[in-house]
C-alpha cells in the first residue's frame, strides 16, 4: 500500500469516527507528510493558529471558538495533507470550556474539582489519580485532545498569585501529585501539559521578570518536582514559563528544553509555550520548544527568516514539526474519537465531593468537631459562608453548573441554619455585589484598558458585616454552634497583597466578638478558612474552638465541608506547606514583589527593565524554602509543613529500615487508637551525616505514604521506599548529584516537627555527573546554615 494512502486512511478515521470499544491506530506517515510541506507549511505547524484581538505583549487567558468553543486554543491544521487541528483546552481543576453556545440549547458544563493545593493536601495519590481520571473523561467527551495541566511550581513565597493552582513547597509531594494527576488524566488517551517549566513562581511582570536562580536550588527544588513527574508518568506535552531563568527565557533556553529536559530525563514528548510566551520564533526553535501558542505573525515571520538566513537549521524546525506530528497522531480528534458531549457529571460530582473532603486540614479543634448530635440549629457567620468560593480565577476556572454554598450544605445535611442571619448576609452581599459591579463600569469609562485588565482579575471580597452584642447574644440564645468563614480570592495575573495575608480588621472583630459572646453562652465557635493559600493565624486562633481549612473545594464545596464537620468523614488531610508566623518570617519575603501594580506586564509592552523583584529576583534563600527554612534555622511557625489533625489519634511503632539493592525500605506500623475511624499520613524525611558542614538542610523529604481508612483498633504496615540516589546533593562545582558517604538519619514523622521514630542507615558514597548549564549570570548573597 502506497504511503499516501495511509493518510487518506487517517482522514477517513477522522471522518468517520470510532468508538472506545473498537479502537484503532491510525498513523501519520512523517516521512511522506515531511516531503510534501513547504517552509511556510512547517512554520505555520509549529505556531498554532493565533488570537485575534491580542497583541502578545501581555499574558491572556486562552480563547478559541474553533471545534470546542472556550478551549484554549488549537494545533495549527494542514488539511490538503489530512492533518488536522487538535483541541488544547485549560485545566487545572477541571475542563474549561465554554458552558453554553450561540444558537444550542444544549449545555456544556464541567465538573469544577479541588483546587490543587486541596488535592496535594491528601497525600494520597491514588485519590489524585482517579480525579485525574474523571478530569480526563470530560475532556474525551467534550472533544479536547490535551489538558493544559497540571501546574506544579514550588510555593516559593506565600503571597504567590498561583499558589492555589500549585501543590507544595517541597518537590517530592509536588511531583508525586503531578504524576498522579498526570496518570489519570491519560488514562483516557488524552494528553496533559505539565507547568509551567520552569520557576514561574510570581506573577507580578511575569512575562519579563528574571529569575535568579543557583544551579543547585534549580536542580534540587524547582526542577526536581518536574523530574518526578516526568519520568513517573510521561505527559504528552510540557508547557514553558513565561519568565527568564538566569538570563534566558525559558522557552528560548536550550539548557532546559534539550539538555535538561530530553538529555538528561529522557523526555519524548512535545514542548509548547505558555500563551505569548517568549520573544524569538526561530530562537525557540533552536531550543526545542516544538509548538508556540497560540501563534504570532512575527513568529512565522522570524522562523521563515531564520532558516533562510541560516540562523535556524531547518533540521532543527523539520525536528520540532515531527514532534507535533507525534502528538496530532496520538490525539483522540486524529484517531477518529467519536465525542458525546455527555461526561458522566453526575459520578464526577461524587469524585470531588469525596476527594474534596479528604484534603481538609483539621488545624484545631478542642472538643467542638465532629458536631455533637444535639447540635441542629447554626449560626453561620462570614460573608463566604453564603457565596462558598469553588476555586481560582484565570485560566484555573471552571464553568461549572452550580456550588453548593456552605448554607446549602448544612441544609442538605440535616442543619437549620437562622433565616435572620441568612436574610441579612444575602442582602449585605447583593449590595457588595452592586457596588462593586458599578466601579468597574466608571472605571470602564475613564480607562478602557485597565477595566478589561480587572475583568480578567480576581475579584475583591466586602468587609465583613458586623453585628452588635445585643444581636450575637439574641443569635447565640437560639443556635447551638457558631460557625465563621473567612474567604479568600485566588486567581491568575496578580500577586497577593500582604493585607491578603492577614486578617483585616473586620474579620478580626467578627471572630473576636463571636467567640467572645458565644462563649459567654457556653457554645461552640467554629472558623473555616474558604482559602486558596496560607494566610496569618498565629494571632487569633487561640480565640474559636475549632479551626478547619477547607481551602477552595470546587463545585460540591458545602457538601464536602459539612461531611466533615458532622463527622460523616473524618478529616485527614495535612499541609504540604509552612503557616509561618508573620509574612516577613519567610526569607523569600526579602526577594518578592510585594504589592506591586498588577499592570505592571502591561505598561511595559514586553520591555525589560532593572526593577529588583519585578524585572529581575534574587533567589537568595537558595534551598532553603519552606520547611528547609524554618526547620533548618529553627525559625518558629504557626503550623509546620506536614501538619494536620484527626477526630481520631494514631500511635507508630514497630519501625524498621532495610536496604534491598539500590533503595532503603522503611516499615512502620500506624494504629488507629482513638474512637473514630481515620486515614494517617506518614512522612518520611532524611538527614545527612554532612548536613551542617555541606550546608543541607536538616532534614528533607523523600518519601510518604497513606494508610486506608482504620477502624478504632485497627493497624496497618505501610512500607516506604527511598533510592540511594534520593539521597543525593547537587555539588555544583562538580557539576554532578553527590551522595556523601555516611550514616544517614531516616526519621518518620507525622509533620516534619513531630518526629515519631528515627532510624540509620549507611550509605556509600556516589556521584553522578550532570551538565553544566544555567548558571546565574549575577552574583548573589546565598543563605548557608
Amino acid at each position: 500500500m502506497k504511503k499516501s494512502m495511509f493518510i487518506a486512511l487517517g482522514m477517513a478515521a477522522l471522518m468517520v469516527g470510532c468508538n472506545s470499544a473498537d479502537k484503532v491506530t491510525n498513523t501519520i506517515d512523517q516521512e511522506e507528510v515531511m516531503a510534501k510541506m513547504s517552509l511556510e507549511d512547517k512554520a505555520h505547524f509549529v505556531i498554532g493558529v493565533g488570537m485575534a484581538g491580542f497583541s502578545g505583549d501581555d499574558a491572556v487567558i486562552g480563547a478559541t471558538k474553533s471545534l470546542v468553543p472556550g478551549a484554549a486554543g488549537t494545533t495549527y491544521p494542514l488539511d490538503s495533507l489530512g492533518i488536522p487541528a487538535i483541541v488544547l483546552a485549560d485545566g487545572p481543576a477541571g475542563l474549561r470550556i465554554d458552558a453554553k453556545r450561540e444558537g444550542d440549547p444544549a449545555t456544556y458544563y464541567c465538573t469544577h474539582f479541588p483546587i490543587g493545593t486541596l488535592l496535594a493536601s491528601t497525600w494520597n495519590t491514588q485519590l489524585v489519580e482517579e480525579v485525574g481520571q474523571a478530569i480526563g473523561e470530560e475532556v474525551k467527551e467534550y472533544g479536547a485532545d490535551v489538558l493544559l495541566a497540571p501546574a506544579l511550581n514550588i510555593m516559593r513565597n506565600p503571597l504567590c498569585g498561583r499558589n492555589f493552582e500549585y501543590y507544595s513547597e517541597d518537590p517530592v509531594v509536588a511531583g508525586k501529585t503531578a504524576a498522579a494527576y498526570i496518570t489519570g488524566v491519560q488514562k483516557n488517551d488524552v494528553g496533559t501539559s505539565i507547568k509551567h517549566f520552569a520557576a514561574n513562581n510570581q506573577e507580578t511582570n511575569r512575562m519579563n521578570t528574571d529569575a535568579h536562580i543557583s544551579q543547585r536550588a534549580l536542580r534540587e527544588i524547582y526542577l526536581k518536582g518536574f523530574e518526578i513527574a516526568i519520568k513517573e508518568s510521561k505527559p504528552w506535552t510540557v508547557m514553558t514559563s513565561y519568565n527568564y531563568i538566569n538570563g534566558v527565557y525559558t522557552s528560548e533556553s536550550k539548557d532546559l528544553v534539550t539538555t535538561i529536559l530530553r538529555d538528561e530525563w529522557g523526555y519524548e514528548g512535545t514542548v509548547m509555550t505558555d500563551w505569548f510566551g517568549g520573544k524569538d520564533g526561530a530562537l525557540q526553535m533552536w531550543a526545542g520548544n516544538d509548538m508556540l501558542q497560540p501563534g504570532k505573525a512575527e513568529q512565522f515571520d522570524s522562523i521563515v527568516a531564520g532558516v533562510k538566513s541560516g540562523k535556524l537549521a531547518e533540521a532543527d524546525l523539520d525536528r520540532n514539526v515531527q514532534r507535533v506530528l507525534k502528538l496530532v497522531e496520538r490525539s483522540p480528534r486524529y484517531q477518529g474519537y467519536r465525542y458525546s458531549n455527555k461526561p458522566d457529571l453526575k459520578a464526577h460530582a461524587a469524585v470531588t465531593r469525596q476527594s474534596a473532603a479528604e484534603g481538609m486540614v483539621l488545624m484545631k479543634n478542642d472538643e467542638a468537631l465532629p458536631l455533637k448530635e444535639s447540635v441542629k440549629n447554626v449560626a453561620l457567620y462570614g460573608c463566604t459562608s453564603y457565596d462558598f468560593i469553588a476555586g481560582g480565577t484565570g485560566s484555573g476556572n471552571v464553568n461549572h453548573a452550580y456550588v453548593v454554598s456552605l448554607l446549602d450544605g448544612l441544609k442538605n445535611g440535616g442543619y437549620t441554619v437562622s433565616d435572620d442571619l441568612r436574610t441579612a448576609y444575602e442582602k449585605y452581599n447583593a449590595e457588595a455585589k452592586e457596588a462593586q459591579k458599578k466601579a468597574l463600569d466608571e472605571l470602564a469609562k475613564k480607562d478602557e484598558q485597565a477595566a478589561k485588565l480587572a475583568s480578567f482579575m480576581p475579584g475583591t471580597l466586602p468587609a465583613e458585616k458586623q453585628f452588635t452584642t445585643e444581636e450575637l447574644t439574641a443569635q447565640a440564645n437560639v443556635a447551638d454552634v457558631a460557625i465563621i468563614t473567612i474567604g479568600r480570592i485566588s486567581g491568575e495575573f496578580l500577586d497577593r497583597k500582604v493585607a491578603d495575608f492577614n486578617l483585616n480588621d473586620s474579620e478580626r472583630k467578627l471572630i473576636q466578638q463571636v467567640c467572645e459572646v458565644y462563649h459567654k453562652a457556653g457554645k461552640k465557635v467554629v472558623v473555616l478558612l474558604n482559602i486558596g493559600g496560607v494566610i496569618e493565624t498565629a494571632s487569633w486562633k487561640e480565640l474559636p474552638d475549632a479551626i478547619l481549612c477547607a481551602w477552595q473545594a470546587g463545585q460540591e464545596g458545602g457538601n464536602s465541608v459539612v461531611d466533615v464537620l458532622s463527622g460523616k468523614q473524618s478529616p485527614s488531610g495535612k499541609f504540604t506547606m509552612t503557616w509561618p508566623v508573620k509574612f516577613n518570617d519567610a526569607y523569600s519575603s526579602r526577594n518578592f514583589p510585594i504589592d506591586e501594580d498588577p499592570r505592571i506586564d502591561m505598561l511595559n509592552q514586553g520591555q525589560k527593565g532593572n526593577v529588583k523583584n519585578v524585572d529581575y529576583t534574587d533567589y537568595e534563600e537558595d534551598i532553603y524554602v519552606g520547611y528547609r527554612y524554618f526547620d533548618s534555622f529553627d525559625i518558629p511557625v504557626s503550623y509546620p509543613f506536614g501538619f494536620g489533625l484527626s477526630y481520631t489519634t494514631f500511635e507508630y511503632s514497630d519501625a524498621k529500615i532495610a536496604q534491598k539493592g539500590d533503595a532503603y525500605e522503611v516499615n512502620v506500623t500506624v494504629k488507629n487508637t482513638g474512637k473514630y475511624e481515620g486515614k494517617e499520613v506518614v512522612e518520611v524525611y532524611i538527614s545527612a551525616p554532612d548536613n551542617k558542614a555541606a550546608n543541607k538542610p536538616v532534614k528533607e523529604l523523600k518519601a510518604f505514604a497513606k494508610t486506608k481508612l482504620l477502624k478504632p483498633g485497627e493497624s496497618e504496615t505501610l512500607t516506604l521506599t527511598v533510592k540511594a540516589e534520593d539521597l543525593a546533593s547537587f555539588d555544583e562545582a562538580a557539576s554532578a548529584w553527590v551522595v556523601a558517604e555516611g550514616e544517614y538519619q531516616f526519621l518518620v514523622g507525622a509533620s516534619s516537627q513531630d518526629i515519631k521514630a528515627t532510624l540509620t542507615a549507611h550509605a556509600k558514597a556516589n556521584q553522578t555527573k550532570a551538565h553544566d548549564v544555567l548558571k546565574p549570570q549575577t552574583k548573589m548573597n546565598l543563605l548557608k546554615r
